[in-house]
C-alpha cells in the first residue's frame, strides 16, 4: 500500500507540473523576456542575480524546514488516509499555486513583499496588517525550529532501539548505552557552515560552474558526516539555543551569498541524497514487508488528541501541503535573486511540489518503519513529551532495514542529518525575512525613521533576541499548533493579497481565491479553539497573547477585504 500510495502522488505531482502549472502561467501572464528585479536592482547584498538551480536549492532548502516531515509524523494519529489525502490535494491546488503566484507577483512589483503588495492592492492599513501578522507568524517559526533543532542536535537513542549490541569500534560516542547521534549531526552541521563563504565566494566571486562547485559540495557534506561520525559534539540543548542565535545573527546581517546562499547549496546535496533514499526506503520496505501495521482512518483517536479531524489535520499538516512561510521565503529573498520570470514557475511550482512529495515519503516510511503502537509511544506518549524528531529518524532506519538490509542505525543517522539539514537553513533565512519586515514596519510609523531603526544589524538582533526569548519559554509541541495556525492564515492572506492583484490587472481569480477562502475560515476556527480550549486553561500567557494578536489581525484583514470589494463594486 505505501509505494501504491507513493506511486499514485508521484504520477499526480507529474501531471501538475506540465498541465496544471503552465495553465497558471498562462492565466498569471507569465514572460520569460521581462527583466527580473534581481539584474535591474543588482546591489550585491539582497538582490543577486543567479543561476536557476542555485536559487531552486536556497528556496528550496529554506521553504522545506521540518514542516514535511513534523507535520505529517503529528498528524498520522488520525490515520494515513486522510493525510495522504490532503497532502496531494493540497500541494498541487493550494500550496503550488500559492507559492507561484506569491513569486510571480513580487517580480512584477520590483521584488516586493508580499506586505508591499499589499499596500498597493488594500492600502496602508493591509500594509501594516500583513507586515504586523508576518513579523508575530515568523517569530512563532523562528522559536519552533530553534527548539527543535536543539532537540535534533542533542538527541540519543539507545543501542537496542538501534538493533546494535554495541557500536563500531572508533565510532559514535556513548552516554550510558545511548549513542549521541545528534552529535554527529552537529558535526555536520558546523563543517557545512565553515565551508559556505568558500563556495559562495568561488560562484559569486569567480564564477565557478554548477558543474565543478556540485562535486565540492557534496565532497562537503561526505566529509561533514564522516567527522561526525568519528567527533559527534555534545552539548546541552540551551547551549545549541545560544549558539544558533548567534550564527542566525551573523547570517541576517551579511551579503546573502556569503552564508545563506552557499550554505543551502551545500546543504541541499544531503537532502537530496535524503529524499531519494526515502523514496527507495518506502519503495523496498513496501515490496519486502507486504503489510503496514498502521491504520488508514483514526478519527476518533485523532479527534481526542489533537482535535477535530476539521480544521485539526489541515493546521497540524502544515507545510506538506501549503505554507504562509513559503510566501515570505519566495518574495523576500527568491524574487530578489531569479534572473528571469520564467523561473517563477520552476522554483514556486516545482520546489512545492518536491516539498509535498518529500511529504508523502515521510508518511511511507512511518507506516512502513513504525507500528501503530510504536508511533503512539514516541509521539503521543500517555506519560510525557513526545517526541516526533525521534520517530520519523528511527522510522527511516527501521524501514530501510526491512527493505534494503542496512543497519538501522545508518537510516536513524540519515534522517536526522536529513530534518537537522532542512531546520537549519530555514532558521536562518526565517530570521532574514523578520529582519526585511521590522525595516518595512518602521516605515509605517515614521516618515524618515530614525537611523538606527533602518539598519540591517538591529533589525537582525531584534529578531534574534525575539526568537531567543519565545524558544526559551515554550517547547516545540506547545508552539507547533499556533504556528501551523499562523503559517496556514498567512497563506490565506497573501492568497487574497494575490487575488487583489490579479484582479486589478484584469486577470482571473479563481485559482487563488478559492484556496484563500477555505484557509481563512479553517485556521480562523482552529485559533478560537486554541484560545477556549487550551491556552486560557492553561494560563499561558506568551500564546493567549499571540493567539489574540493573530486573531485581531486576521478580522481586520477580512474587514478590509469586504471594504475593499465593497468600494470597487462601487466604483465599477
Amino acid at each position: 500500500m505505501p509505494l501504491i500510495l507513493l506511486g499514485i502522488a508521484l504520477a499526480s505531482y507529474a501531471l501538475a507540473a506540465v498541465f496544471y502549472s503552465r495553465h497558471l502561467s498562462r492565466v498569471l501572464g507569465l514572460n520569460p523576456k521581462e527583466i527580473t528585479p534581481a539584474v535591474k536592482n543588482c546591489d550585491g547584498r539582497d538582490y543577486v542575480p543567479t543561476r536557476t538551480p542555485i536559487v531552486f536549492a536556497h528556496h528550496f532548502a529554506s521553504i522545506a524546514a521540518a514542516g514535511p516531515i513534523l507535520g505529517p509524523t503529528l498528524a498520522l494519529i488520525y490515520g494515513w488516509g486522510p493525510v495522504w489525502l490532503w497532502i496531494v490535494l493540497g500541494g498541487i491546488f493550494f500550496g503550488a499555486v500559492h507559492d507561484f503566484s506569491a513569486i510571480f507577483v513580487s517580480l512584477k512589483e520590483d521584488g516586493r513583499s508580499i506586505a508591499e503588495v499589499a499596500k498597493k492592492t488594500l492600502g496602508l492599513a493591509g500594509f501594516f496588517m500583513v507586515v504586523a501578522f508576518s513579523i508575530t507568524m515568523l517569530l512563532l517559526v523562528n522559536a519552533t525550529f530553534l527548539n527543535a533543532t536543539s532537540m535534533a542536535l542533542t538527541s540519543v537513542l539507545s543501542l537496542e532501539q538501534l538493533g546494535m549490541e554495541s557500536p563500531p569500534a572508533g565510532l559514535f560516542h556513548l552516554k550510558g548505552d545511548k549513542v549521541q547521534i545528534g552529535g554527529i549531526a552537529s558535526m555536520s552541521v558546523i563543517i557545512i557552515t565553515a565551508f559556505a563563504p568558500l563556495i559562495g565566494f568561488l560562484h559569486y566571486k569567480k564564477g565557478l560552474p554548477i558543474s565543478y562547485s556540485s562535486p565540492i559540495a557534496m565532497a562537503i557534506c561526505a566529509l561533514s558526516v564522516f567527522v561526525g561520525l568519528i567527533q559527534p559534539i555534545s552539548l546541552p540543548p540551551l547551549v545549541w539555543v545560544i549558539i544558533l542565535s548567534l550564527y542566525t545573527l551573523l547570517a541576517a546581517g551579511v551579503p546573502v551569498w556569503i552564508l545563506l546562499q552557499p550554505r543551502d547549496f551545500i546543504n541541499v546535496h544531503l537532502l537530496y541524497a535524503g529524499i531519494v533514499l526515502l523514496m527507495v526506503g518506502v519503495c523496498s520496505a513496501s515490496l519486502n514487508s507486504g503489510h503496514i501495521r498502521f491504520p488508514s482512518h483514526n478519527i476518533s483517536e485523532g479527534t481526542a488528541t489533537v482535535g477535530l479531524i476539521w480544521p485539526g489535520i489541515f493546521i497540524t499538516i502544515a507545510c506538506g501541503a501549503i505554507s504562509g512561510f513559503h510566501a515570505l521565503c519566495g518574495t523576500g529573498t527568491t524574487s530578489k535573486q531569479l534572473k528571469s520570470q520564467g523561473a517563477s514557475r520552476t522554483v514556486g511550482y516545482y520546489a512545492m511540489l518536491l516539498e509535498s512529495l518529500m511529504a508523502c515519503a515521510v508518511l511511507g516510511i512511518i507506516i512502513v518503519g513504525l507500528d501503530f503502537v510504536q508511533y503512539k509511544e514516541l509521539v503521543y506518549p500517555a506519560s510525557g513529551q513526545g517526541n516526533p524528531i525521534l520517530a520519523f529518524a528511527l522510522a527511516m532506519g527501521q524501514g530501510l532495514h526491512q527493505g534494503l538490509g542496512l543497519p538501522v542505525v545508518f537510516g536513524v543517522l540519515f534522517g536526522m542529518l536529513l530534518l537537522e539539514g532542512f531546520l537549519v537553513t530555514s532558521l536562518d533565512v526565517a530570521v532574514r525575512l523578520n529582519r526585511y519586515l521590522f525595516e518595512e514596519l518602521w516605515q509605517v510609523f515614521w516618515q524618515k525613521p530614525p537611523g538606527f531603526l533602518m539598519h540591517h544589524w538591529f533589525n537582525s538582533a531584534l529578531a534574534v533576541g525575539l526568537m531567543f526569548v519565545l524558544a526559551y519559554y515554550n517547547t516545540v509541541s506547545t508552539i507547533w499548533t499556533i504556528f501551523g495556525t499562523a503559517n496556514q492564515l498567512l497563506a490565506s492572506m497573501t492568497l487574497l493579497v494575490v487575488s487583489f492583484w490579479l484582479l486589478n490587472n484584469g486577470r482571473r481569480v479563481w485559482y487563488t481565491l478559492i484556496p484563500a477562502c477555505f484557509m481563512m475560515v479553517t485556521t480562523f476556527t482552529m485559533l478560537i479553539i486554541l484560545m477556549v480550549s487550551r491556552y486560557i486553561p492553561e494560563h499561558n500567557i506568551s500564546l493567549i497573547v499571540a493567539d489574540s494578536v493573530l486573531l485581531g489581525l486576521a478580522v481586520g484583514m477580512v474587514y478590509k477585504v469586504v471594504a475593499t470589494l465593497v468600494s470597487l463594486k462601487v466604483r465599477t
